[in-house]
């Protein structure tokens, strides 16, 4: 069949899109499958007491793959101001490599068969000078899962990212909510599902609880729909 997998975007900057990626490569992990994590650009780094800059992202997404894997597979193209990767590649006398992108996941799709890709930012973040995520999802051909805020607001800008994604012709796999803090209100997030669930036919998953390694999120059903080969 091919290489199979997911690209994991979402509504938003820090909804939680490496957190899910790294759950859903434990998944896989635990299923035997051999499985790669793949995030095509990356701004926005932490540097150590030496100066040397880091990619909490990476460093996290890293932890799931072959340690002989370098971090350049797992991301290309690396910016250190945490702004748009267009932007921050602008700022370093750079532009965004659209072609390392592709030959990118290229590589991967040679190495395993199954392979979790992260997005930057939410679909309509600029991820090159003339495309956006949902542009680059939407070449690359991968089913789209939707990561989300469990909280307030998160009705209007999960529902506009599932009208972007399906305009782009994309098909989305499901969306999962995800908690910013454990202060988020319980209630609040049942009404959320519950309301999403009546407004959008895409599968709502379910919530990722905070702190909590107990996930009642219907994974099986995430990897079924995950049978694209590009």
């Amino acid at each position: 069949m091919g290489c199979r997998g997911l690209f994991v975007g979402g509504t938003d900057t820090a909804v939680g899109k490496t957190y899910v990626s790294c759950q859903i490569l434990a998944q896989l992990h635990r299923l035997g499958r051999k499985a790669g994590a793949y995030k095509p650009a990356c701004s926005g780094a932490i540097f150590s007491e030496s100066g040397q800059g880091h990619w909490e992202d990476i460093d996290r997404l890293s932890a799931w793959v072959n340690p002989a894997v370098p971090d350049e597979r797992i991301c290309p193209q690396r910016f250190l101001a945490p702004l748009a990767p267009p932007r921050a590649a602008r700022l370093e006398g750079r532009d965004v490599d659209l072609s390392k992108l592709h030959e990118g996941l290229a590589w991967w799709k040679t190495q395993v068969d199954w392979l979790v890709i992260e997005g930057a930012g939410g679909l309509l973040s600029p991820l090159h000078k003339t495309a956006a995520v949902a542009d680059l999802a939407a070449a690359w051909g991968f089913p789209l899962l939707i990561v989300a805020r469990a909280g307030l607001g998160t009705l209007n800008h999960t529902l506009m990212s599932i009208e972007v994604a399906e305009a782009r012709g994309l098909r989305v796999a499901g969306v999962i909510l995800n908690p910013s803090s454990g202060n988020d209100d319980m209630e609040t997030i049942q009404y959320n599902l519950e309301d999403l669930q009546s407004r959008t036919p895409v599968p709502v998953l379910g919530c990722l609880p905070w702190g909590s390694e107990e996930f009642d999120i219907a994974w099986s059903e995430l990897f079924d729909f995950s049978t694209g080969a590009v």
